[in-house]
C-alpha cells in the first residue's frame, strides 16, 4: 500500500490523489498523506504551498465525515454504553474533550497520534463544531505545511532527516503539551 501510495505522487492527477487521500485518511485510510505530500513537494517545489493547502482541506472536509460518524455513533452505542455501566467514565472522558476540545483536536492533527480517532471521538462526546474546525486546520495546516515546505526548501538532503525524525518531533509535541496542561490543572 505504501508504495502504491509512492506511485501516485508521480501521476498527473497526484493533487487529486493527495485531497482524497488526506480526506480519507482522516476517517479509515491507515496512511497518512505525507507519504504522497513529500515526494510531490520534492519534485515541484514552486507548488509546495498548493500541495499543503490541499492535503489540509482534504483533511479537514475528511475530518468532519470522521465527526458525522462519531456524533451518530454516539446515538446507537449509548444504550449500551450505560448498561456496561460506562457511563460515569464517559462523561469523565466528555468532560475533558468539552474543556480542552481544541487543544485535542490540534495535537491529534499535528503529530503521529492518529487524527482519525480524535475525528470520531470529537463527534461522539460533543466537542463544538467551530473549535473542531479551527484545531484541525491549525494542527493539519501546521504539520502539511511544515513537510511540504522543508521538503521544497531542503530538497532531497533533507528527505531522510524529516523521515527520521518527524515522528519524533510529533511525540515532543504531545509531551510538552501534557507537561503544560497538567501545569495549568495543578495551579489553578
Amino acid at each position: 500500500m505504501y508504495d502504491t501510495t509512492l506511485g501516485w505522487a508521480r501521476h498527473r492527477h497526484a493533487p487529486r490523489y493527495l485531497t482524497l487521500m488526506s480526506a480519507a485518511e482522516s476517517v479509515i485510510f491507515p496512511i497518512p498523506p505525507d507519504v504522497m505530500l513529500a515526494p510531490m513537494s520534492l519534485a515541484k517545489p514552486q507548488a509546495w504551498w498548493k500541495f499543503a493547502l490541499l492535503c489540509t482541506l482534504g483533511s479537514v472536509v475528511g475530518g468532519l465525515l470522521g465527526y458525522v460518524i462519531g456524533h451518530f455513533a454516539l446515538d446507537l452505542a449509548w444504550p449500551w454504553i450505560v448498561r456496561m455501566g460506562w457511563q460515569p467514565a464517559f462523561e469523565q472522558i466528555q468532560a475533558l474533550f468539552l474543556e480542552h476540545g481544541l487543544l485535542f483536536v490540534f495535537i491529534a492533527a499535528f503529530t503521529p497520534i492518529p487524527y482519525k480517532v480524535f475525528t470520531i471521538a470529537s463527534g461522539s462526546l460533543g466537542v463544538g463544531l467551530l473549535p473542531f474546525i479551527v484545531g484541525s486546520l491549525l494542527g493539519r495546516g501546521a504539520r502539511f505545511f511544515l513537510v511540504a515546505g522543508l521538503m521544497a526548501w531542503g530538497g532531497p538532503k533533507l528527505e531522510p532527516v524529516l523521515k527520521r525524525y518527524i515522528e519524533w518531533l510529533g511525540w515532543l509535541m504531545v509531551g510538552l503539551v501534557a507537561v503544560a496542561l497538567i501545569w495549568w490543572e495543578m495551579r489553578g
